[in-house]
């Protein structure tokens, strides 16, 4: 087990030459390969900078590179002009398609007894341990998983072997595990390393993924003072040390630690990047330990014109809405096809004030009516946008007509926190 490189701080920038010095010398250390995998995020994760290092990585390997599996997850295939957009250079057919419902085998199963001791007696199922056939069957003697450690709604902190198991996992390997989230309490996990659903991945790394030749390339990424996106940190290992190490900079870098609560914050989701309630809820998930009772999420929308990215779970929205833990836990217990679609219960979950803040939604192509049958208010896009415009405002505390309201310009890119709820 080893770490091949390793660098970075909260005030790092890291130059495009740099980086791939860096990634160059990591992958030199690897030894000589024959036949490799890049495993990078879809498009929903342009600024983690994968589809630099993806690029890189071909640049290094040339021919030796044979296949590119974006980490979907649940998402929809990349379209071409977002695979050229994200992934420059990198030649259009090596990108495969990851299918989540059909394309996977079974590595190993994570026992029952483990999962009712995580979720401190919550659930008792077992975990499936679930990849994408071709990273058991394809051959490859390296499998480079790609990816930006940042906080993350349902495991802590984004990346590591989530985006094995979870980015070209199966359905009930993402259904299960987002649930166990959910149940657990997002606000508990949130920004954490060590958690529950972390501890299941890691079981099934331990037991079931040793025999798979992983290198892991993590980033750090967060903004300057002039507000551009750099890259604070490169870990590259095969190992849990390279998330940890970059899970500890992530805290420093894309946590901010509030000492006052928000009463009204205004959201932007960048049309390029959200196009769904399932994405651009992060607006919600990273805002809400910041926010007061009583206060008042407005998201601006303009490239939102569905609920779920899957057609399955865009139904499961629409029918239920974003009603609160009780009401979604009974309707798991209800409806077969909920149950069925666990990681569509949690995200309802997830998505909810739970009746404690107002979200307001302004989306660009969804009707007064399928927002508030989804138990959000409705905002009018060209208003808000007029009031609180994006291109007016700063990241973090403004004044618009004498009111104080708190800014982001991409909800992605962070985690906000009042401490004393956070500490609670």
């Amino acid at each position: 087990m080893s770490l091949f490189f390793a660098a970075g701080s909260p005030n790092t920038e890291m130059s495009s030459a740099e980086l791939r010095a860096n990634l160059f010398t990591a992958l030199e250390a690897l030894g000589e390969r024959k036949k490799v995998l890049a495993v990078p995020p879809d498009f929903t994760r342009m600024h983690s900078q994968s589809g630099v290092l993806t690029e890189l990585a071909w640049e290094f390997y040339g021919e030796k590179l044979v296949d590119v599996l974006p980490a979907l997850g649940t998402h929809k295939a990349m379209s071409d002009v977002e695979i050229a957009t994200m992934f420059g250079a990198t030649p259009r057919g090596l990108f495969r398609v990851h299918d989540w419902r059909n394309d996977i085998v079974t590595l190993g199963e994570v026992p029952s007894e483990f999962m009712l001791e995580v979720s401190e007696g919550k659930l008792d199922f077992p975990w499936p341990a679930q990849v994408n056939k071709l990273l058991r069957d394809g051959g490859h003697d390296l499998i480079l998983s790609i990816g930006q450690v940042v906080p993350h709604e349902v495991v802590g902190m984004a990346n590591g072997n989530k985006n094995i198991f979870v980015g070209t996992g199966g359905v009930q390997g993402i259904h299960r595990s987002h649930y166990l989230g959910a149940v657990y309490g997002m606000e508990r996990m949130m920004g954490r390393a060590d958690t529950p659903v972390r501890k299941v991945l890691n079981y099934a790394s331990e037991h079931f993924a040793q025999n798979m030749p992983i290198v892991y390339v993590q980033t750090v990424v967060g903004k300057n003072a002039a507000g551009k996106l750099v890259v604070r940190g490169l870990y590259v290992g095969d190992d849990s040390e390279c998330f940890e190490k970059a899970a500890e900079l992530a805290l420093k870098v894309n946590f901010l630690m509030m000492d006052r609560e928000i009463k009204k914050a205004v959201v932007f989701l960048d049309p390029h990047e959200f196009r769904s309630t399932w994405l651009g809820n992060k607006s919600v998930y990273r805002t809400r330990m910041a926010l007061a009772n009583d206060a008042e999420l407005i998201v601006l929308a303009p490239g939102v014109h569905e609920f779920g990215e899957d057609a399955a779970i865009d139904v499961l929205i629409r029918k239920y809405g974003y009603c609160g833990t009780p009401a979604t836990l009974e309707a798991v217990k209800t409806d077969p096809e909920l149950a069925k679609n666990l990681s569509a219960a949690a995200h309802l979950i997830h998505g909810s004030s739970e009746g404690r803040f107002t979200i307001r939604y302004c989306p660009g192509h969804l009707t007064r009516e399928e927002i508030e049958a989804a138990h959000f208010e409705y905002g009018d896009l060209a208003e808000y946008t007029a009031k609180y415009d994006p291109k007016v405002l700063k990241d973090g505390w403004n004044v618009v007509d004498g009111e104080e309201i708190f800014y982001i310009s991409n909800p992605g890119l962070g985690l906000w926190a009042y401490e004393g709820r956070f500490k609670s």
